[in-house]
């Protein structure tokens, strides 16, 4: 078969740009790589973030620098990361929120939450964990916060990290199976910490990481994990299934995810920078102290944890009627 010079040249321009792209990646990485986090400084990722950064550095010979585009319930960053060159250099850090929830939750998104992302790997699990303020509802368990919740309808207010946000979806979902009702009370972020201790609201699900501090001073008493299974860094506090809702759960997983398109390279040299770093026993170690348990997938497997945290997410946004609004 024979082609115009036209077409021979066409095809040598593409067989060269695939050889230079390949030895681009072979490279990497030869600059600082921008971690984007939808979410503000002092957040659960951010904490997760500095546990993994000097161990990420090393094994990629590299500086990490981050970049928060808080707003959206994530959905900023997001946006802004599929934007960015497919070169290993733009990294999400992203949630089961900013991948899973939001493409229930919001009719319109600018993105795809699998289409336009390249998974790459997962970090860890997240526990949320039921918290109240004792000078508001003075409750020592589980079943007693139930009973005394829903002989008083209505009464007591509960706060979240944002519409939609897990922490919302966390307390929707257990009203929902335990038949309260309750107001719900959205703040920014970490301010619902805030409007708990000052005793705006009686109570909120909140990641064990950005509450334990609070509890280890005395400010909160915790009365449940939201895992499957209690968590480490406070195993005196029983799971909520255990201690008065049979079954309940509800997680989430943070991970990184590049632009669509992303070298399998890269993607491979990352995903084994992280294995290396959540194997250390002493980044183990630092995450279990505030309640997170490492999460280690393949690529391939972090894709498909993706596409069935979406299906998932969906129905509880469904059953819970869950809104933004």
């Amino acid at each position: 078969m024979t082609y115009s010079r036209p077409r021979k040249y066409f095809f040598m321009f593409m067989l060269l740009a695939l050889a230079i792209g390949a030895v681009r990646a072979q490279d990497w990485p030869s600059k600082p790589i921008t971690l984007v986090m939808g979410y503000p400084a002092g957040s659960g990722l951010d904490v997760v973030a500095r546990i993994l950064q000097e161990p990420l550095e090393k094994a990629l010979n590299t500086r990490i620098v981050t970049d928060y585009r808080a707003g959206a319930g994530g959905n900023i960053g997001s946006e802004y990361v599929t934007r960015a060159r497919a070169d290993g250099y733009t990294i999400l850090l992203g949630t089961a929120g900013t991948h899973g929830i939001n493409a229930a939750l919001y009719s319109k998104l600018p993105f795809d939450v699998e289409a336009d992302f390249t998974p790459i790997a997962s970090l860890i699990d997240v526990a949320n964990v039921l918290s109240i303020n004792p000078n508001v509802i003075d409750v020592k368990t589980v079943r007693e916060f139930i009973d005394l919740v829903k002989a008083n309808p209505g009464k007591y207010n509960y706060a979240s990290s944002g519409n939609g946000a897990s922490t919302h979806l966390a307390f929707a979902e257990f009203n929902t199976k335990a038949g309260l009702t309750m107001t719900h009370v959205p703040y920014k972020s970490a301010q619902a910490i805030q409007g708990l201790l000052k005793g705006d609201v009686c109570c909120t699900f909140n990641q064990v990481q950005t509450i334990i501090g609070h509890y280890r001073s005395g400010r909160v008493r915790l009365l449940g994990v939201s895992s499957k299974t209690r968590v480490s860094a406070v195993p005196e506090i029983p799971t909520v299934s255990e201690a008065g809702l049979p079954g309940y759960e509800s997680t989430t997983w943070f991970g990184f995810f590049g632009p669509k398109g992303v070298d399998a390279h890269i993607v491979n040299t990352i995903n084994g920078a992280v294995r290396k770093a959540l194997e250390m026993p002493s980044v183990r170690q630092r995450l279990a102290d505030v309640g997170n348990m490492p999460r280690i997938e393949t690529a391939e497997q972090f894709r498909a944890t993706v596409r069935n945290d979406r299906v998932k997410w969906a129905a509880v946004v469904k059953s819970t009627g869950a809104t933004i609004d």
